[in-house]
C-alpha cells in the first residue's frame, strides 16, 4: 500500500556502514548494463561527471560500458553522443546549479541525444522535488535502492523521464513520506449482505448555483459510483428542476437562496439533514461571495460529521476547528489564495505548501496533480502518481470530491479517505479515452477500478 520515498538524509542514513567503493561499483554498472539495453545501437557514450560520488558511479558505468566492447568516455564534451550519461549531481544537491555547471546541464539538454541520469536528473533536489535553476531533462533515471522524493514530486518528476530502480544492495528502512500504490484500495469497505442503503455510506453534497449546477453532479454521481449507498444534494432552490432531470438517483433538498447561491438562511436545514449523513463535500459550485462563504464557516462550525471542501467552499476559507475528519482538495491555485502565494510558487514548493496548508489548517489537505500530495498534520506526505493526463479536464476535480466524501462516510480516516480516493480516481483515469475524455468518462470507469 505504500512504498518508502528517500530523502539525501534517509539515503545517507541507509548507506551507512556500507562500504562505499562497492556501492559504487554496484551503482556504476547498473547504470551501464540499462543504458546498453534500452539503446543497443547507440556506438557512443558520453558521461558528464561531478566530483561527488554521483560522479564516481558515472565513471564506472563508463568503464563497464567499454569493456563491453562500446565507445564510452567522461567528458563535458557531449557533442556527437549517442548516449549521455548525467552524473553531474546527486541526491546530496540542493538550491541553483552554479555557472559552469548550468552551462554543462544547459549542453546536454540541447545535445539531442537521450539522456541517463544517475540517481536524478542533475538539478532536482532529491528530497523536495524543487528545481531552482538549470535541470537535466532526462529519458530515463536509474536511482539506487528506492525512488526519492524529488522523482515523484513536481517540478522534478517532470526532468525524470522514465524511473528504473535498481538494488545495489541495501537494507530497506521506514522513510518520512511514502510513494501509495493501488493497494490501498483494498482498505475500502465494500457493501456488505448485511448493510442496507444507509449504513452502506451516506453522502450529502451542499454546493450549486445559477450556472454551476454540474459541479455538484458530477461530485454526487462520483460518490455513488464510488459505492456510496446514499446521497443527497442540497442546492438552491431554483436550480431543482435541472438536478430533478440530472441526478435519477440522488435526493434532491431545495435550500433558500440569495440571488442564484445557497443562502446562509439554509445552514440550519442543511445542519438538520446532515446528521443522517456519513459525510458532507461541501462547496461544488457553491459560488463566491459573502453568503456562500459564510455558509462554509457556519457549516464547518456545527456539523459533527465527516467534510471534504473543494472548489468555492475553499476560496476565502480561514482557519477553523473541528472535531471531526477534515479533507481540503486544493489545486495549485486555490492553495495559493489560501497561502497568501503565488500560484507559480505553489508549483515550485508543492511539498511545503502541502505542509503548510495541513500546519495553518489543521487537517489533511489533497493537493492535486500529476503527484497528488496528501498531507495530514505532524505526518509525512503520501504520494499519490498513477494518474494520466486525462485528469485535465474540467469537473475532474468534482469527481475527485464526491470519491473522497464516499470512502469518508464508509468510516475510512482522513489520510486514507483522501489517499485512496486519489488512487481510484487516477486509476481510473486509465480506464478511459486519453484523447477528448470528459469528468463524466471517470465516474463510469470507477466501478471498473473498484471491482478489481
Amino acid at each position: 500500500m505504500l512504498e518508502p520515498l528517500y530523502t539525501a538524509e534517509e539515503m545517507k542514513q541507509a548507506e551507512a556502514g556500507y562500504d562505499v567503493d562497492e556501492l559504487m561499483a554496484r551503482a556504476g554498472r547498473v547504470v551501464a548494463e540499462e543504458a546498453m539495453r534500452r539503446f543497443p545501437n547507440a556506438r557512443r557514450f558520453v558521461a558528464v561527471c561531478g566530483k561527488g560520488a554521483n560522479g564516481g558511479d558515472g565513471r564506472i558505468a563508463v568503464d563497464v560500458i567499454a569493456a563491453a566492447g562500446r565507445e564510452a568516455v567522461v567528458s563535458d564534451d557531449v557533442e556527437g553522443a549517442d548516449v549521455i550519461l548525467d552524473g553531474l549531481f546527486g541526491t546530496g544537491f540542493h538550491g541553483e546549479p552554479r555557472e559552469d555547471a548550468a552551462r554543462k546541464i544547459a549542453a546536454i539538454n540541447a545535445a539531442g541525444a537521450p539522456v541517463v541520469s544517475v540517481d536524478l536528473p542533475s538539478g532536482v533536489d532529491a528530497s523536495t522535488g524543487e528545481v531552482a535553476g538549470a535541470c537535466v531533462d532526462a529519458t530515463v533515471t536509474v536511482t539506487m535502492h528506492g525512488r526519492k522524493v524529488g522523482l515523484e514530486v513536481a517540478p522534478g518528476r517532470f526532468h525524470a523521464g522514465e524511473v528504473v530502480v535498481a538494488d545495489i544492495g541495501l537494507e530497506h528502512a521506514e522513510t518520512e513520506h511514502r510513494l501509495v500504490t493501488a493497494e490501498i484500495l483494498g482498505r475500502v469497505p465494500r457493501k456488505r449482505a448485511d448493510q442496507n442503503k444507509y449504513t452502506a455510506g451516506t453522502v450529502l453534497v451542499v454546493g450549486g448555483s445559477g450556472g454551476l449546477t454540474g459541479a455538484p453532479s458530477l461530485a454526487a454521481e462520483a460518490a455513488f459510483r464510488a459505492d456510496a449507498g446514499y446521497v443527497t444534494v442540497a442546492v438552491p432552490a431554483s436550480t431543482m428542476p435541472i438536478f430533478e432531470q440530472r441526478l435519477l438517483e440522488a435526493v434532491k433538498l431545495a435550500c433558500p437562496e440569495d440571488e442564484g447561491r445557497i443562502s446562509p438562511r439554509a445552514v440550519e436545514p442543511i445542519a438538520e439533514f446532515a446528521q443522517k449523513a456519513g459525510s458532507v463535500a461541501l462547496g461544488p459550485g457553491l459560488g463566491r461571495g459573502d453568503g456562500p462563504h459564510e455558509v462554509v464557516a457556519r457549516l464547518l462550525a456545527e456539523l459533527d460529521v465527516p467534510v471534504v471542501v473543494d472548489a468555492d467552499g475553499l476560496f476565502g476559507l480561514e482557519p477553523f476547528e473541528r472535531n471531526n475528519p477534515t479533507v481540503l482538495t486544493p489545486h495549485e491555485g486555490e492553495l495559493a489564495r489560501l497561502l497568501g502565494e503565488e500560484s507559480s510558487w505553489v508549483a515550485a514548493h508543492r511539498l511545503e505548501a502541502a505542509r503548510r496548508a495541513t500546519e495553518r489548517f489543521g487537517c489533511v489537505c489533497l493537493l492535486k496533480g500529476a503527484d497528488t500530495l496528501v498531507a495530514a498534520p505532524g505526518e509525512g506526505v503520501w504520494v499519490c502518481s498513477l494518474g494520466t493526463p486525462a485528469l485535465a479536464t474540467a469537473g475532474s476535480g468534482d469527481v475527485l470530491t464526491g470519491i473522497v466524501a464516499a470512502f469518508l462516510a464508509k468510516g475510512l480516516e482522513a489520510r486514507l479517505a483522501a489517499a485512496a480516493a486519489a488512487i481510484a480516481h487516477q486509476l481510473a483515469s486509465r480506464e478511459v479515452p486519453q484523447a477528448g475524455a470528459v469528468a463524466s468518462d471517470l465516474i463510469g470507469a470507477l466501478p471498473l477500478v473498484l471491482d478489481r
